[in-house]
């Protein structure tokens, strides 16, 4: 089944091609055709004429490189690259007019090199009964991403056994992106839903990493590591970790973790699990965030004193005791209790997510959200 899963649509005959014109929900448009005789997919929103935007890469590489500049008497006037960094180094140039059904001109490069450039409206192949439900959405959402990932490969690396379930990882060999699919221990359907959120997720990193080396340029990062975190017939739970330099003033880092319910294959909210205070079915997560966030000190401060302690004013060390770092925490399962991480300001962001921060399940188990799981008595 999981061969199926992975397997994207192919390249097929008539049969399998939409008859639309690729475009995004926001006005983007794609296109297919050659640079010189490379294969290329481009995308252009050239909704405002004197501020055209948008990239391409080949379709042997992968790579985006930036596109931008102007549409004037149906000829695109644009510059390859950016000099966001101050080089001011000359870049290469396209200028293309417009046919019935795409784009023609020459691409130049700073030394006078000119190559012929044929662009026609791109023809997606249509998802087929085995793609994965997130890339399905992709011909209508982002059909350049969809067309990206025809030629990207998922690689099978380690299989583990944790918590008494089979785990197969896979890795994206040229974003280095890594997660799991799980391989045992649940029926089915359950499996299916399960795998097509965690391969989904792993795609959309990849998306995202795609994303960051264009904006980030030769200076980008882009660093993603995965860890099951606790497994059980209700729950599967993992945390992701990334740390990326895209282009901002900073690098910076942060976790997204992935809780998901087995039975309905949808990602748990905090307030599914733990719910502090009477019940309230109109209360949102900030209600309860609110609510919970002085309780979570409260109850820390007595776990944890030493680590909970404040420090003084003028010293530079996390202040745990801060309510509002706890105000918008990531949190995932592990087999001890719940795992909930603190939220400083970038000068602080040493202290986010502090290894020692789990709430027991025997106070989980006393505050109870509505989702109906087992968990352990802790």
């Amino acid at each position: 089944m999981l061969k199926g899963l992975l397997r994207l649509a192919p390249y097929a005959a008539a049969l399998f091609t939409l008859i639309s014109t690729a475009h995004a929900e926001d006005g983007r448009h794609v296109f297919t055709g050659t640079l010189g005789k490379m294969p290329i997919v481009v995308e252009l929103n050239t909704t405002q004429q004197d501020e055209v935007t948008g990239r391409y890469f080949y379709e042997k590489y992968h790579r985006d490189l930036e596109l931008s500049g102007s549409l004037q008497d149906s000829t695109l006037n644009l510059v390859e690259g950016n000099n966001r960094y101050g080089d001011d180094k000359p870049l290469p140039t396209l200028k293309l007019k417009s046919t019935d059904n795409g784009w023609q001109g020459e691409w130049q490069n700073p030394k006078g090199k000119k190559l012929p450039v044929q662009l026609t409206e791109a023809k997606l192949p249509a998802p087929t009964a085995t793609t994965l439900p997130f890339i399905a959405t992709l011909p209508k959402s982002d059909p350049y991403e969809y067309l990206r990932l025809q030629g990207l490969k998922l690689k099978p690396e380690k299989k583990e056994n944790f918590m008494g379930y089979d785990l197969q990882w896979w890795t994206e060999p040229e974003s280095k992106i890594s997660l799991f699919s799980v391989e045992s221990g649940y029926t089915k359907e359950e499996q299916q839903r399960i795998n097509n959120h965690l391969l989904g997720r792993l795609w959309t990193e990849v998306i995202d990493y795609h994303r960051c080396m264009m904006d980030g340029g030769e200076y980008a990062e882009f660093d993603q590591g995965a860890a099951p975190e606790f497994l059980s017939p209700d729950v599967v739970s993992l945390d992701i970790s990334t740390g990326y330099s895209c282009g901002g003033a900073h690098p910076d880092f942060g976790s997204s973790p992935i809780n998901l319910d087995v039975h309905t294959g949808e990602l748990l909210k905090l307030k599914d699990v733990l719910w502090i205070g009477e019940p309230n079915n109109a209360a949102t997560e900030y209600d309860q965030l609110k609510v919970m966030a002085p309780w979570l000190v409260k109850q820390f401060t007595t776990l944890y004193p030493e680590e909970m302690k404040k420090p003084a004013e003028d010293d530079g060390s996390c202040d745990y005791t801060d309510e509002s770092v706890w105000g918008y925490s990531n949190w995932h399962f592990t087999p001890k209790g719940i795992y909930l991480g603190a939220y400083f300001a970038r000068y602080q962001r040493n202290c986010d997510n502090p290894d020692w921060s789990v709430l027991p399940y025997s106070l989980v188990n006393q505050h109870r959200g509505a989702a109906k799981m087992q968990l352990p008595k802790g």
